[in-house]
């Protein structure tokens, strides 16, 4: 290589690692300049918890396998509070780069690693101490003894390395709120090799099963962080923080909560739907005297296609997240108009993003075909599919619903409204809840168990779909006063 094309290339890498201005330049160009990172961070983030998923699949008990399946919505409940919390962080972070507050965005750095290592002690000891209670949530208890064993440890083990995940979060959300949306894609590549590498350590060589992959899943978080938060302080002047930046005027602190608190907490309240659902999924497979149908067909079904939406889901919220990060910045700096113009052209991205997500969703469901890649053959069967793909038949041709509501959440949680998106969340619970305890029974004109019609676990599916439009009728209101009508004109 030439001393030319040496000098090109450099300059190549650093444009790339360069933050970008989302308050200047033609908005579209922009807005997908900077997602496209945003997108591959978040399906990585995906190919994270799905080489776990895999892994435990292929090597693990079809009971383990379960288990570690029905910890899902707990770890969604806990571990996006967290990250709901250090989103709504960065809406103050954003505003202030908007506003060319250099000071400020340190004292707003700041305020968030004190408020994360409070979250930390709060959010370990709660879970930890309530974690049986939790479980019995999901209808994990000791009488399966198999799938509670292979549960409690896999939760506990996240629980209690919750940390790692929230300063890692909170890292890479204060990056991309100054624009650098590159170098978080970069750290989580690192941390999603790094957890491979470990899970098949553990899990493979040193025998530790499910703890193993919790363990290996733990340890790569904590070492991205660490290593994030190094570039972070070397790269970026404006994030480098002095002591006197822990020293912050009264209601720093107060004003990062005001943001943080409600999206935390709706992200919470929509777990809490999902631990309803997940309920309703494990009677599928109790017989009537509480014994588990053999295999738990609906538990690894539901589980594995559960996975794929999640998947499929992921380049949704990517958009979702950068938009959070353009309308903060431009809120900032006084471009309503810009508010409105990227949240438009948001809006239309992820019509082009549903369309690609439910067919591929439907491509993957011919033959189960899904179900290959998060469990092993042994776990596959008929039942399995038969669950996974009803699920999949629910809820792909209605992701439409999903799209809008993540593109309007995200505006409106940009500017600061994160009240709103508190209520969304409440009636997205809402509506969860209410379809997954009262449809299927009502299909199924009995108690809901293993004898049930197939019919009524296509009805406790329809709460996704449900959910996503009640909660994008409540962002309704909002989002035509605060982000249509203040830019005309």
């Amino acid at each position: 290589m030439t001393q030319a094309s040496d000098k090109t290339f450099t300059e190549r890498l650093r444009r790339l690692f360069a933050p970008i201005d989302l308050t200047h330049g033609k908005i579209s160009a922009v807005l997908i300049r900077f997602s496209v990172p945003v997108v591959l961070s978040y399906l990585l983030q995906q190919i994270y918890t799905l080489s776990d998923a895999a892994i435990c699949g292929q090597t693990l008990t079809a009971g383990e396998v379960a288990g570690v399946n029905d910890t899902s919505p707990l770890l969604f409940m806990v571990l996006q509070f967290a990250f709901g919390c250090a989103t709504g962080f960065t809406v103050v972070t954003a505003n202030r780069v908007g506003e060319r507050d250099e000071e400020g965005v340190r004292r707003s750095f700041a305020a968030q690693i004190w408020l994360c290592g409070g979250l930390t002690l709060v959010l370990s000891a709660a879970a930890t101490l309530c974690l049986a209670p939790l479980l019995s949530m999901v209808n994990v208890t000791p009488q399966n003894a198999e799938v509670y064993n292979a549960a409690y440890t896999y939760c506990l083990i996240i629980f209690l390395g919750v940390g790692a995940q929230l300063f890692y979060n909170v890292e890479c959300s204060v990056l991309r709120s100054a624009g650098d949306s590159f170098t978080p894609l970069v750290f989580l590549f690192f941390s999603t090799l790094l957890n491979i590498l470990l899970d098949l350590l553990f899990i493979l060589v040193c025998g530790w099963g499910v703890a193993g992959a919790a363990a290996a899943t733990v340890t790569a978080q904590l070492c991205s962080a660490a290593a994030c938060f190094l570039y972070t302080f070397k790269k970026y002047p404006v994030l480098r923080l002095r002591r006197s930046d822990f020293c912050m005027p009264r209601g720093e602190l107060w004003r990062h909560l005001r943001l943080g608190l409600p999206l935390g907490l709706q992200f919470s309240v929509l777990a809490i739907g999902v631990i309803m659902m997940m309920g309703q999924v494990v009677r599928f497979d109790l017989l009537p005297g509480g014994l588990m149908v053999s295999g738990a067909p609906a538990q690894n079904g539901f589980g594995a296609a559960n996975k794929l939406i999640n998947f499929l889901m992921s380049p949704l919220l990517a958009l979702g997240a950068a938009l959070v990060s353009f309308n903060a910045q431009n809120f900032g700096a006084g471009d309503y108009r810009r508010v409105r113009q990227g949240t438009d052209r948001a809006l239309l991205l992820s019509m082009f993003l549903y369309i690609g997500a439910a067919a591929i969703g439907l491509l993957l469901s011919i033959g189960g075909a899904y179900q290959y890649i998060f469990l092993s053959p042994d776990k596959i069967s008929a039942a399995s599919v038969s669950f996974g793909n009803l699920f999949l038949y629910a809820d792909l041709p209605l992701f439409c619903f999903v799209a809008v509501l993540i593109v309007w959440r995200s505006a409106v949680q940009g500017i600061g409204k994160s009240f709103y998106t508190l209520c969304a969340g409440i009636a997205e619970l809402t509506a969860r809840i209410l379809i997954s305890l009262f449809l299927p029974a009502a299909v199924s004109g009995a108690a809901v168990s293993a004898l049930a019609p197939k019919s009524a676990f296509f009805a406790l599916c329809l709460a996704d779909p449900g959910a996503w439009l009640l909660a994008s009728l409540v962002l309704l209101p909002p989002y035509i006063v605060y982000i249509v009508r203040p830019s005309r004109g």
